[in-house]
């Protein structure tokens, strides 16, 4: 279960609570640290959460992963969804911290099946709702 190239294991509880995001749609969003050399959930949003509270709740000098579930409406005037994944990496954090994160995120993306977009932020610019918007239509 543990990556080889950063000795990262994934908690259980993490694809669970993505699958329950993903199919049932019990969360907006949720954020993940890497804690004692496992990911875990740090933090879930309730569906009735923006994505203002999700951006809000990235630590400023710490890095996350994280996923958000996206509704936007198409030029055809479609309802639609997207899972946006954000690699939350902040210039202020940590360089041994950034390394862990980077090392790691590839193996822990697989775990969760279904992620349409991928962001990589290293400020709240780079993850503006317009971007997030351009990437998921």
């Amino acid at each position: 279960m543990a990556n080889a190239a950063s000795g990262m294991a994934v908690e259980d509880d993490c694809k669970l609570k993505f699958l329950d995001l993903k199919a049932k749609r019990n969360y907006r969003f949720i954020v993940f640290k890497i804690d004692d050399q496992q990911v875990v959930v740090e933090k879930l949003g309730s569906p009735d959460e923006s994505y203002d509270d999700f951006a809000a709740s990235l630590p400023a000098d710490e890095c996350r992963y994280a996923v958000f579930d996206f509704d936007f409406t198409t030029k055809e005037n479609v309802q639609k969804s997207k899972i946006v994944f954000v690699a939350w990496s902040p210039d202020t954090s940590r360089v041994r911290m950034k390394m862990v994160y980077a090392s790691s995120k590839d193996r822990f993306k697989r775990e969760l099946e279904g992620i349409q977009v991928e962001l990589q932020a290293t400020d709240p610019s780079e993850m503006s709702l317009d971007i997030v918007k351009a990437r998921a239509i």
